[in-house]
């Protein structure tokens, strides 16, 4: 059966594309992909999602967001779509060996965090490890932080940070930053903020129940390993937009991010919407990706409508 609109991805772009889409009466059909709700998942606490004052569990949050969406007709699967042919019209999509056709397609494949590939970064994410300091800044006060990376990114996480952190820790690997010479003059000019230079990330340790407790650090010009106390790791070696399946389909920037027209979530396909991370490069918020899933979910019916006319 041919669909009027297929949704790849979940997190709070896809899921609120499914709630817009599904009140219009297009029945979306919505592959939710290997991380299921999106990188909400693996936060614990969100405490700053308008409507939840007491703050939310990122899992819980999106369970919510999935349950409104199939309760005005959304049909959602944990299915992972492998292949599309956005060539002709209807677009198909693959999950694995099955094939599905439809009007219009909106891609909320979101965009995932630089990680270092250690296991206790892993294990401890959403633990006292986060990627995002916007999002978990808020539970370190009067804490002391290590921000990882060298770049604009790391500059801003860094210096948000001070704003509740009593201290923070730059730890980058070479001798000099990448950043911009604008972003190391602010590092550099507050006093709560230290860099490690020539330094790598070995080790967290912590546990899930108590956060994080230090890291080992190593010196890259010594070799020697050091202990480090500190209650919270923030991963700023940037993030890698999950646009695999859109190279060479659609029109990307420079880092892979689907680029969209003007201010809407049209593609450089006629019929193929992108929201959320896998095309906001710059606040990368839940707040501001479900109400890019909205804008992706009213332009499709206004696509729709204008084909049928």
């Amino acid at each position: 059966m041919n669909r009027k609109v297929i949704i790849i991805g979940s997190g709070p772009a896809g899921l609120t594309a499914a709630t817009y889409a599904a009140r219009a009466n297009l029945e979306p059909l919505v592959f939710e992909g290997s991380q299921p709700g999106g990188q909400l998942t693996i936060t614990t606490d969100v405490e700053n999602y308008p409507g939840f004052p007491d703050g939310i569990l990122g899992p819980d949050l999106m369970d919510k967001f999935r349950d409104q969406a199939k309760r005005f007709g959304a049909e959602c699967h944990f299915k992972h779509v492998t292949k599309v042919d956005l060539s002709d019209r209807p677009f198909k999509v693959w999950v694995a060996d099955e094939t599905y056709t439809s009007d219009t397609i909106i891609i909320a494949t979101g965009a995932t965090a630089r990680l270092l590939g250690l296991e206790s970064e892993t294990r401890l994410m959403g633990h006292g490890v986060s990627a995002c300091a916007t999002c978990d800044g808020f539970f370190f006060k009067d804490k002391k932080v290590l921000v990882i990376g060298g770049g604009d990114s790391a500059m801003e996480e860094a210096n948000f940070l001070t704003k509740f952190a009593a201290e923070v820790q730059i730890v980058h690997r070479r001798d000099a930053l990448r950043a911009s010479k604008i972003m190391q003059d602010r590092i550099m000019n507050n006093p709560r903020i230290t860099i490690q230079w020539n330094t790598v990330l070995e080790d967290i340790e912590g546990n899930e129940a108590d956060g994080v407790s230090g890291v080992s650090l190593r010196d890259t010009r010594t070799d020697e390993v050091r202990q480090e106390p500190c209650d919270g790791v923030f991963l700023a070696i940037g993030h890698v937009p999950n646009t695999e399946l859109f190279d060479q389909v659609l029109d990307l920037d420079d880092q892979k991010y689907i680029r969209t027209v003007d201010v809407s979530s049209r593609t450089s396909i006629a019929g193929v919407f992108a929201c959320g991370d896998v095309q906001d490069h710059v606040y990368r918020q839940a707040i501001t990706a479900a109400g890019t899933g909205c804008m992706a979910a009213m332009d499709a019916e206004k696509y729709l409508e204008s084909v049928a006319a």
